[in-house]
């Protein structure tokens, strides 16, 4: 499972032409899930989200984490984070799981991250046409991987 998670001032998403979500400070998060992703892959990705701390002190420094700010969280269904350029120019996408697995576990993710932060999540419409703005903070951008644990 990955994410790209980026620290915002504000985020929204529109699914289908439709206002689906916005947050104020907090963290959107896109979430591409591979074909050998399963809940122990959701679990330790949404805590070490919870967990980071990306968000600056009074003095400036990145000590505090979502859970310290009570920050909003937006989360997006993102499967070309899977994309596979090797051959050519044109990416696979056969590393990422097909709907039948990524959806249970899209809603596993989003489930477990309100229960941990006691927040609604926002969200757009899995495999919908979506519209993301954001206004990124810092910037601050951070990838992470459950297969590979950096």
């Amino acid at each position: 499972m990955r994410a790209v998670i980026q620290r915002v001032s504000s985020a929204s998403v529109e699914s289908n032409g439709i206002l689906t979500g916005s947050i104020g400070k907090g963290i959107l998060i896109l979430l591409g899930i591979a074909t050998a992703d399963e809940k122990e892959d959701v679990i330790w990705l949404a805590d070490k989200i919870w967990q980071m701390r990306i968000f600056p002190d009074h003095e400036e420094k990145m000590n505090l984490a979502l859970k310290d700010i009570d920050g909003e969280i937006m989360l997006i269904s993102q499967f070309t984070l899977y994309a596979s350029t090797k051959k050519g120019n044109r990416p696979s996408f056969l590393g990422s799981a097909r709907p039948e697995q990524a959806i249970p576990l899209y809603e596993y993710f989003k489930t477990y991250l309100e229960k941990i932060s006691s927040k609604e999540i926002k969200t757009g419409i899995f495999g919908a046409d979506m519209k993301v703005s954001l206004l990124n903070d810092g910037p601050v951008t951070i990838i992470l991987d459950s297969k590979n644990k950096e």
